[in-house]
C-alpha cells in the first residue's frame, strides 16, 4: 500500500477508525486536509468509511490491522511511504468488576490493546514520523488514566499504562522533531464503547449515561484531537483532558433523574 502525502496532504495514520472516536477524527483530519489511513480489525467498516471520505473529495486509504499483531504492525508501517501523524485510537474496556472478582483474561486483553497496541504502532512508525520532519504522535488514552474508580480497575491499569507511555515517551524524544499528545476524554457516549463493556447489555451500558443531558460525543473528541494535530509545529498539547460540563471528576457527575 502506498499512501503519499504533499504539502497539502500530509499522512496521517488512525488506528481504531472503524467507529466512534476513531472514525470521527478520521473525519476531521480528512477535512483539514489530511490523507488519512484507516486501520481496525473490522475491514468493511474502515472501507465504507474510506469510500464516504473519497466520495466527498478527501483522501482515504484503509488498511485491516489488529495493533496487537507486531508482526502485522510491522507489515503495515514498511508499507507506508510517508506518514506524518499517527493517532493512537484503538483501545476499549471490559467489564466493571472489583480488582478482587475481576476476570484476568479481561485485565489482560484491555493491557494488550491499549498499551502494546499503542507500543507497536508507536514503534513500528516512529522512524517515518522522525524522516518526516515534523511528526505527531496522538496517544488517546482517558482521564481513568490520571485517577481510578470503584469498578474500573482493569480500564484505570490500562488508561494509566497509556497515560505513562505518553509522558514517557515526550521525555525520551524530546530533541527530535516529533511531538507528543495525549487526549485524555471522560464521558464519552459513543455506539459501541458502553455496549462493548458490557458484553452487549445495552440497558446497562445506557445506565453509564443515565440523566446526563449531554455527555461528549465522538465528534467532540474528535475535534479537539483535530485541533491539536494542527497546531503550528513548534506549538506541543501535552495533555488535553475534555470532560461535558456534567463530569467534574471520574465519579462525580451531574445527573437529572
Amino acid at each position: 500500500m502506498t499512501a503519499t502525502g504533499t504539502p497539502g496532504n500530509p499522512v496521517a495514520v488512525i488506528t481504531g477508525a472503524s467507529s466512534g472516536i476513531g472514525a470521527a477524527t478520521a473525519r476531521g483530519l480528512a477535512a483539514a486536509g489530511y490523507h488519512v489511513v484507516l486501520t481496525a480489525r473490522r475491514k468493511d467498516r474502515i472501507e465504507a468509511l474510506a469510500a464516504e471520505l473519497t466520495g466527498a473529495g478527501h483522501r482515504a486509504t484503509a488498511y485491516a490491522l489488529d495493533v496487537t499483531d507486531r508482526p502485522a504492525v510491522d507489515a503495515f508501517a514498511a508499507s507506508l511511504d510517508r506518514c506524518d501523524v499517527l493517532v493512537n485510537n484503538a483501545g476499549g474496556a471490559l467489564g466493571a468488576d472489583a480488582v478482587a472478582t475481576g476476570d484476568p483474561a479481561d485485565w489482560r486483553t484491555m493491557f494488550e490493546v491499549n498499551v502494546i497496541g499503542t507500543l507497536n504502532t508507536t514503534q513500528a512508525l516512529l522512524p517515518t514520523l522522525t524522516a518526516g520532519g515534523n511528526g505527531t504522535v496522538v496517544v488517546l488514552s482517558s482521564t481513568a488514566g490520571l485517577a481510578t474508580y470503584e469498578g474500573g480497575g482493569g480500564y484505570v491499569a490500562a488508561k494509566h499504562g497509556a497515560h505513562v507511555l505518553a509522558e514517557t515517551l515526550r521525555l525520551e524524544i524530546v530533541g527530535t522533531p516529533v511531538r507528543v499528545i495525549e487526549i485524555a476524554p471522560g464521558m464519552v457516549k459513543t455506539e459501541e464503547f458502553a455496549t462493548t463493556r458490557f458484553r452487549g447489555d445495552t440497558e446497562r451500558a445506557e445506565k453509564v449515561y443515565a440523566g446526563v443531558a449531554e455527555p461528549l460525543t465522538a465528534s467532540d473528541v474528535a475535534d479537539t484531537i483535530t485541533w491539536a494535530v494542527t497546531r503550528p509545529p513548534h506549538v506541543n498539547i501535552d495533555l488535553l483532558v475534555v470532560r461535558p460540563r456534567a463530569q467534574a471528576s471520574n465519579s462525580k457527575v451531574h445527573r437529572e433523574l
